[in-house]
């Protein structure tokens, strides 16, 4: 049984939405054509040579890691990465790559690595914002002509929210203003305090359209210099992003909960290696599958024990340990991201069942492949 490579795509696109990726990243389908039929899926972190020779005949191979991301100007067959899109072109098979938005998705990468090691998650440890930048605009303006400039600025496109259109909130107060030379005052005389009824209206625009707004309120608004501000909202968390918060099962000391990893996690030469007080007690810990030092800070307050990521470098590691008492876990890539492939299997698996199957590739595409035993005192 085969099927439609699109109506794998249309599957991955929903649980993995390409919108998520970074903006440097590279997600999708690298080479197939959507129209083409598959007979098997297979999924692995790495397009290596390796996993791409296990790749059957009108396979798709499902990698978390990009083949083609930077600086790419050739995929000629003579070539490392060109030999392997060749290769897979050949005998009709396919490759897609879903990478960052797989690592934003809820579940995602790290929902896989928190599973994987018995944690239950709570939120998620960088968030990603909902919807477009928005600014709040306060506007101050006599009462009588509060409507005239409402409907000024709505026009401009302000005052939509969701399904909604004209939303604003109203409330009188007292202005008050003194003209200097120079001015030319609608109300009031220059050199003179003047003091009035003012309505306060409030509106929600998208702040891409912030010009229009300003000029539709500014031709609306009575007086030569409008009082005013512009305050740019903060993004609303959601269910997606990088990383996750988790709590343990059962507390347990810093020490033993480092063990548990190494005993649960693939193995792989780089090991896994802790840094804190081994006594600690652990009941909640941040994770981040892949590279995650550059959310330090964020599990620095995020109320946990301990962070668990891979490719900790030395100065940010150190830096975090002299300012926080949050242990650190550092994983090798690889292994921290191999649960999501168990993770993206299953989600083919449920939607097509026997009509296509789908394995996960045992390769270790880890790297580093020499280990030294370790001397003997």
């Amino acid at each position: 049984m085969s099927v439609r490579l699109a109506d794998v795509i249309a599957v991955l696109d929903e649980a993995y939405p390409p919108g998520l990726a970074r903006d440097w990243d590279s997600v999708g389908l690298v080479c197939g054509d959507p129209l083409d039929l598959v007979d098997s899926v297979t999924v692995a972190v790495d397009a290596t040579a390796a996993v791409v020779g296990t790749i059957a005949e009108r396979g798709l191979l499902l990698a978390h890691h990009p083949l083609l991301l930077r600086g790419v100007d050739t995929v000629a067959a003579d070539t490392g990465k060109g030999a392997l899109v060749h290769r897979l072109i050949r005998t009709g098979a396919a490759l897609f790559t879903a990478h960052t938005n797989a690592d934003a998705a809820n579940p995602g990468v790290s929902d896989a690595l928190a599973e994987t090691l018995g944690l239950t998650v709570e939120a998620v440890l960088d968030p990603i914002g909902a919807g477009p930048a928005l600014d709040k605009w306060v506007i101050f303006v006599p009462g009588e002509n509060a409507e005239v400039v409402r409907s000024a600025v709505f026009a401009a496109g302000a005052g939509q929210i969701g399904d909604y259109s004209h939303c604003s909130w109203t409330v009188a107060g007292s202005g008050q203003f003194l003209p200097g030379a120079g001015a030319s005052p609608a109300i009031g005389a220059v050199g003179a305090l003047h003091r009035l009824p003012e309505d306060r209206v409030e509106v929600i625009a998208a702040a891409a359209i912030r010009d229009r707004v300003l000029a539709a309120m500014r031709a609306a608004h009575p007086y030569q210099e409008p009082a005013f501000d512009v305050i740019s909202l903060a993004p609303l968390p959601t269910d997606v992003g990088i990383g996750r918060i988790c709590a343990l099962a059962r507390p347990q000391r810093f020490s033993d909960f480092v063990a548990w990893v190494d005993s649960v996690l693939p193995k792989t030469i780089h090991g896994v290696r802790g840094a804190g007080d081994p006594a600690a007690t652990v009941s909640r810990v941040a994770v981040c599958g892949g590279a995650g030092d550059s959310l330090l800070g964020a599990a620095a307050g995020a109320g946990v024990q301990a962070y668990l990521t891979a490719d900790l470098r030395h100065h940010p590691a150190d830096e975090h340990r002299r300012v926080s008492d949050v242990g650190l876990i550092d994983v090798a890539h690889w292994a921290s991201e191999y649960p999501w492939c168990t993770q993206a299997a299953e989600l083919l698996r449920t939607r097509f069942g026997a009509a296509l199957p789908v394995t996960v590739s045992p390769l270790r595409t880890d790297p580093w492949n020499i280990e030294i035993p370790e001397r003997q005192a």
